[in-house]
């Protein structure tokens, strides 16, 4: 650690090693000479007078990058692609001619964008199949047990703490679909040259346009890609780090969802998230538990859902075939919007893995409220007793408005049921009331949703990604 400038946290505290590294420098570097490798293998097939010397004089160095070199040149030439060909020309003299042949700057920094891009989608995709996997056994477990669930933050009927789970799994499900879409769908730019016209080809081939169009194919197929992009200016269009940035926001608005019910769980003492033994809550309270990850989640995710402005600002205001205004933004946004739903996604498996329920207290909170809500069942018994139905109904509201004060202005326990068993207009005893009021008589299908959902959606999902699973989490602070 460099305790005299600034180091982005992304990188010192909350992403990967795997993730920071895919947006490292020297990453990048080892991608432009494996493209340039990738071009002189194209142009050789297709009949330029290039040599397997040469490829092979490529290919031997394509990894062991004399920076040194590259830095000094940078110096000189204000040019950093510039620079790592001259780089490369002195590891390679025999190939010196022939690396970057009839290519532009962007055909090593755009084609290089996009791979490390497919790259990274890759790794949130795994992590994201992690992260259901934990919350899918979560909800197995828990799918029968009740809770309250609220509307407008209200306690409204009852839920399952299983069948809750099931809402953030959905949201996460929705969020890996389209991480596989952009994912599949990211296409190479291609040999495309200075204006997209792909002239400088043209000129190299004599004029033969089917040469041309093949070149762009061979290095697609190369390095994995099956399509490239059908037309662009000099790079390939700045929306598409929109819709890629905007598809990891998804993942920060669904793991903020999370975070904030997991907060409030917590406010309650229903569900807690992990809490190691030697962990400090509070520097002045030492009885506190906070939840400072779902609170870093909610930061993380906070953080990535303004990111989002950068790319879709940038792909707006793109002048004709290029401008390099693009360029500081999106080497900062991209990067960062990686790295932040990286972070997130470390710290929601951390807590998906050791998230601890208290039953106890779900079933006293529910029990608190369970009267209100069974007052409908209540009154069903007592008219099949022979009781009125309107005037029951009237005295139940008076009942429940008598009982709800009680609780909130004096501050004690709920007491409809007494003052029903008290009322002889409903001819119940007690018993009957308690028999009533079992709260999984009032979670209606939610085991049953619980395990359709996970059968039907999700363990398909964690089949065909089997060999993603396992994967461990490992928070630096």
């Amino acid at each position: 650690m460099n305790r005299k400038s600034y180091e982005s946290p992304f990188c010192t505290r909350y992403a990967s090693a795997e993730m920071q590294y895919l947006f490292s420098p020297d990453k990048k570097f080892k991608t432009w000479r494996k493209l340039w490798i990738a071009l002189a293998k194209a142009e050789k097939t297709l009949g330029l007078s290039i040599t397997d010397e040469q490829v092979a004089e490529l290919e031997a160095h394509a990894d062991d990058i004399n920076y040194e070199v590259a830095e000094k040149r940078e110096k000189e030439v204000r040019h950093d692609v510039m620079a790592h060909i001259y780089a490369y020309g002195m590891q390679c003299p025999k190939a010196k001619g022939i690396i970057h042949l009839g290519a532009t700057s962007c055909y090593v920094g755009d084609n290089t964008d996009v791979i490390i891009m497919r790259e990274g989608l890759a790794l949130l995709r795994k992590k994201l199949i992690n992260v259901i996997s934990r919350l899918a056994s979560f909800a197995d477990h828990w799918k029968a047990e009740p809770c309250l669930a609220y509307t407008h933050l209200q306690p409204a009927q009852l839920t399952t703490v299983g069948k809750r789970a099931t809402l953030w799994i959905n949201e996460l499900l929705m969020d890996l679909e389209e991480i596989e879409y952009r994912e599949d769908h990211l296409a190479l730019l291609g040999s495309k040259g200075t204006t997209g016209t792909q002239a400088s080809f043209m000129a190299l081939f004599d004029g033969n346009e089917e040469k041309v169009k093949k070149l762009d194919h061979l290095i697609a197929d190369l390095l994995g890609f099956d399509h490239v992009v059908p037309v662009s200016g000099q790079t390939y269009s700045r929306k598409v780090d929109s819709q890629v940035v905007s598809a990891l926001a998804g993942i920060a608005e669904s793991a903020s969802k999370f975070s904030y019910d997991l907060r409030l769980l917590q406010n309650f003492k229903e569900i807690e998230e992990p809490f190691e033994k030697h962990q400090v809550g509070s520097s002045a309270m030492p009885y506190k538990r906070n939840p400072m990850r779902c609170e870093r989640i909610t930061a993380l995710s906070r953080y990535l859902l303004t990111d989002t402005l950068n790319p879709a600002f940038t792909a707006a205001t793109q002048w004709f075939e290029r401008t390099l205004d693009d360029s500081a933004n999106k080497r900062v946004a991209v990067a960062e919007a990686f790295l932040a739903a990286d972070a997130i996604l470390n710290i929601y498996m951390n807590v998906a893995d050791g998230l601890v329920v208290y039953p106890r207290v779900i079933r006293r909170r529910v029990m608190h409220e369970l009267p209100f809500m069974a007052t409908e069942n209540i009154m069903m018994r007592a008219v099949k007793k022979g009781g009125d139905r309107q005037q029951l109904h009237e005295k139940i509201r008076e009942h429940s408005l008598a009982a709800a004060k009680r609780v909130k202005e004096d501050g004690m326990g709920n007491d409809l049921i007494d003052r029903i068993v008290a009322d002889p207009a409903f001819m119940l005893k007690k018993e009957e009331i308690e028999h009533v009021l079992t709260p999984e008589h009032y979670t209606g299908r939610a085991p049953s949703q619980v395990t359709e959902f996970l059968q039907g959606l999700v363990q398909p999902v964690l089949e065909h990604s089997r060999d993603l699973l396992e994967e461990v989490p490992q928070l630096k602070v």
